[in-house]
């Protein structure tokens, strides 16, 4: 997939070649979401994950004027209700100072986009409750807050 939005944007599928900035990108969601010192991920890991044999998630790049500006990093879930796969919104990232130029939500929008196109019945993603900024930015799209839905976590060190 390759979109190119405006003469200086441009939204395409990650490629192997895209692991450094990918990894840059996790790391600097992690600064901002005062998370650093949770960051286990590596680029082998990427690499094999992203890349191997079985691909666990993809990656959505935006690039502003030539220079990587942001993610959109995903991955397919399914619901039973539905009865369809939906797509997992894991992080929409921009950077700090391309902020504002309609790049987050040119990811977001080819994120749906790729969802109808493989017949998704949904697209989720959970957000921090202190992001006022990314929960208006949501709401403003039409998203819908799960009030009445909890997250639960089970990590590897509790199998």
């Amino acid at each position: 997939m390759k979109k190119e939005l405006s003469e200086k944007l441009i939204i395409r599928s990650a490629e192997e070649k895209d692991i450094p900035t990918i990894y840059s990108f996790i790391k600097e969601i992690a600064e901002f979401e005062k998370l650093a010192h949770e960051v286990e991920a590596t680029e082998e890991g990427l690499r094999k994950y992203l890349f191997g044999t079985r691909k666990y998630a993809e990656v959505l790049i935006a690039e502003y004027d030539g220079e990587p500006a942001g993610h959109a990093f995903f991955f397919h879930n399914f619901s039973t209700f539905k009865g369809k796969p939906g797509i997992y919104l894991e992080d929409l990232y921009v950077r700090k100072h391309l902020r504002g130029k309609g790049i987050g939500k040119a990811l977001l929008l080819a994120l749906i986009k790729l969802a109808k196109e493989r017949n998704c019945g949904r697209v989720e993603w959970a957000v921090l409750n202190w992001n006022k900024h990314a929960i208006d930015f949501y709401k403003s799209l039409g998203a819908v807050p799960m009030e009445d839905w909890k997250i639960f976590r089970l990590t590897e060190d509790k199998f």
